[in-house]
């Protein structure tokens, strides 16, 4: 089936199983009405055509003013409109956006600043608040910032592309900053220190959630391993019938509720029985955030069109499963915001932090690992960053508390790529090619200026391996901006890997700026999750 036939069968599918979503439909408008985007403290991007869109009455006249402009627009037989704003420069003093219909009064927007627009996304990791950081106690109290703004989107799912969403735009001050992305805030602060503009953070990221749910089902059905997903959900769809859902659902609230006042009743607290979490209201597997699209639909498709400059990423935990999968389902994820937003939108992700026991044997297979290999690999698309933090990480917690260094390592790739910082080194080390030397094999890197070993002693977690693809912890040595690999055991080697574990512990070789170099393997050997 094609993309586009996939597409259209699953829309039909989902209109036959699910109820109508519950928004104010277009035409019922009463007056003139924003998108909650375009709200007080909103931050529109600098530099460039922002679009403004809204909702009136069939073939109303809609005029909208801001910063010295003025433009008009008719709705359409859906009552919608849209116009765009010329290209504007910074501006840290907050102006009015005045919205008026010719069948209805004023709608006023307030204290809009006119600066860089970024969205963060991702799942726990870039959503963490700023309160549960390690610096929250020292940074919360002086987080006075006007103008550095988040919206924080309301966690929603929907099962087909909405234009609405729920959520607001907060200042940066000690009573909100607590609960911004952390990731999203260090990131922002960051630029906003050394461009001196406004900065607003878009807030996108839900927990636990895979990188296929922030996906289009267009995009996701060009490939096949997004093909295979969207089947999946769709044979789910076809098997969920609401009615017995519903039913079942009665009937398990009924006996949870039965135990509940039983045990209210009993006096005794050793006769009363365990009573386990209310049972949860059914839903379509399309609603799931777990599931393809439905991320997508219900909190990045509203913001489609709204003028941003690009967007930072922190997601793979809940894909680290899928690792060889990831190769492909990342990467349409990028290209389709880019194809949604009709822009080569800058895309800067972070890698995966150590995590879980450090492991002690060389060639030891590697789920974790496979993923941030995924995410390196992606660095072929144009316009992209990684973050590397495998230094920072904690071995039993999946969220670092340390989310200023992420932030500000997200913040090189846009100060160097974007914003014409090129004394900006954006990361460390990322591997470049292997040459074999005899009984030695040469790697060299990018941002390889300065290598050296973070702790002075000799480099570690350099594996390497001969045909016969047994792998042996290997002797490197720095040699200009390139490291030597061999090991006595492995006369004719054929293959290296480097910090190629979960938790790398030892890894220590870094650039001038003291940025960690990302693990990379030079074999194209069959992994683990692989079939």
């Amino acid at each position: 089936m094609s993309p586009s036939l996939a597409s259209v069968g699953g829309a039909m599918l989902l209109r036959k199983l699910l109820p109508l979503p519950v928004i104010a439909l277009a035409g019922s408008v009463s007056g003139v009405e924003l998108p909650t985007m375009f709200s007080n403290h909103a931050v529109l991007q600098r530099g460039e055509a922002v679009p403004v869109w809204g909702w009136a009455t069939p073939s109303e006249s809609v005029k909208v003013s801001f910063a010295g402009q003025s433009k008009q627009a008719v709705a359409n037989e859906k009552g919608e409109w849209r116009i765009e704003l010329a290209p504007m420069k910074a501006n840290v003093k907050g102006r009015e956006l005045v919205v008026t219909g010719s069948k209805s009064g004023p709608v006023t927007v307030s204290d809009l600043l006119v600066g860089e627009v970024w969205m963060a996304s991702g799942q726990s990791n870039m959503q963490w608040a700023l309160s549960a950081t390690e610096r929250a106690k020292e940074d919360i109290p002086k987080a006075t910032f006007p103008a550095v703004r988040m919206f924080l989107t309301d966690l929603v799912t929907a099962a087909t592309p909405q234009r609405r969403v729920g959520g607001k735009w907060h200042e940066t001050n000690p009573e909100n900053a607590g609960k911004f992305s952390a990731v999203g805030y260090y990131f922002a602060l960051n630029l906003h220190t050394e461009l001196g503009v406004p900065v607003g953070i878009i807030r996108t990221a839900w927990g636990g959630k895979p990188s296929e749910a922030f996906t289009s089902r267009e995009t996701l059905s060009s490939k096949p391993e997004g093909k295979a997903l969207i089947e999946k959900l769709d044979q789910e769809m076809k098997r969920f019938d609401a009615g017995k859902a519903k039913a079942n659902y009665e009937k398990k609230l009924a006996a949870w509720e039965a135990i509940r006042k039983a045990n209210q009743a009993e006096p005794d607290p050793k006769k009363r029985v365990k009573l386990g979490r209310r049972p949860g209201k059914p839903a379509a597997p399309a609603l799931s955030p777990n599931r393809p699209m439905s991320i997508y639909h219900g909190m990045i498709h509203p913001w489609v069109g709204y003028a941003m400059k690009g967007a930072i990423w922190y997601q793979g935990e809940s894909n680290a499963r899928r690792a060889k999968e990831y190769e492909t389902i990342f990467p349409l994820l990028i290209l389709d915001w880019r194809r949604q937003w009709q822009k080569e939108l800058p895309y800067y992700f972070v890698q995966l932090a150590n995590f879980r026991k450090p492991s002690t044997d060389p060639g030891t297979p590697d789920s974790w690992a496979e993923l941030q290999n995924a995410q390196r690999l992606t660095l072929s698309l144009p316009k992209t960053g990684m973050a590397v933090i495998n230094d920072i990480g904690t071995a039993n917690n999946i969220h670092p508390p340390n989310k200023k260094d992420v932030g500000e390592r997200l913040a090189r790739w846009a100060l160097a790529q974007d914003y014409g910082k090129k004394d900006v080194v954006v990361c460390g080390p990322l591997f470049k090619a292997a040459k074999n030397e005899g009984g030695k094999i040469r790697i060299s890197f990018e941002h390889a200026r300065g290598l050296k070993s973070r702790d002075a002693k000799p480099l570690a977690r350099f594996e390497i391996a001969g045909e016969d693809k047994i792998w042996h912890w290997a002797d490197a040595a720095i040699e200009s901006e390139t490291v030597l690999v061999s090991s006595k055991d492995v006369p004719k080697p054929v293959a290296v890997r480097y910090a190629w574990a979960s938790n790398p512990e030892g890894a220590n070789l870094i650039n001038s700026e003291g940025l960690p170099a990302s693990l990379f393997r030079t074999d194209e050997w069959k992994l683990s999750t692989e079939r």
